[in-house]
């Protein structure tokens, strides 16, 4: 008998990007501190991608130590640019301070998958993309975060691509579903290695 599929995370963009593969699942949100996690590891080892999956595991391992017979997949993404890294805004005008600095410049959206069974990693990976700013003016701006308000606080980057937020960009170079914080194609592949894909 396969094992259950559960989602780690709350996120509903995940879950319909799951959804909508097909795949039999439930959704049990981990319930971690990321923030103390992150500061809880080695500082030579805080570079973005490496916080990202550490991330990802550990919420996949808090929600497997409560269904250990369950494969739990686990997320996590991290923004960068260059060595500085990103955590959501608090307010639209931290979202506004964000994205003046992100203006013209090249960031990147490291997202981090695993799966986890009864606490061991099954799997892991990580894809980034590169997200190239144009050089929007000041009134824009104003504009953007004027119409967009609370809504620029649900992700890290202050933009939902599939809406106005395309707007900020001149070039994408990575995947969709990677930009989205779940590296589907490979989540799929790894199901399947695994025995565990309900599609």
């Amino acid at each position: 008998m396969a094992s259950p599929l559960i989602l780690a995370s709350g996120s509903t963009v995940r879950r319909k990007l799951m959804e909508n593969a097909g795949l039999v699942f439930q959704v049990v949100p981990a319930s971690v501190d990321e923030r103390v996690i992150e500061e809880r590891m080695p500082a030579d080892q805080r570079d973005p991608v490496s916080i990202a999956l550490h991330l990802a595991i550990a919420k996949a391992r808090e929600v497997s130590a409560r269904m250990p017979e369950a494969v739990v997949v686990g997320c996590d993404q991290t923004m960068s640019l260059g060595s500085r890294i990103f955590h959501k805004a608090q307010t639209p005008e931290d979202a506004k301070r964000t994205l003046e600095i992100l203006r013209g410049q090249e960031h990147s959206l490291n997202s981090a998958i695993c799966l986890v069974r009864n606490g061991d990693v099954l799997w892991k990976h990580v894809d980034r993309a590169g997200m190239q700013m144009r050089q929007f003016s000041d009134l824009f701006l104003t504009g953007y975060v004027q119409r967009n308000g609370e809504a620029l606080l649900s992700s890290v980057g202050c933009y939902q691509l599939e809406g106005e937020g395309i707007q900020l960009f001149d070039a994408i170079d990575g995947d969709y579903f990677t930009i989205l914080g779940l590296p589907l194609l490979p989540l799929l592949s790894a199901l399947r290695q695994c025995g565990v894909n309900h599609a």
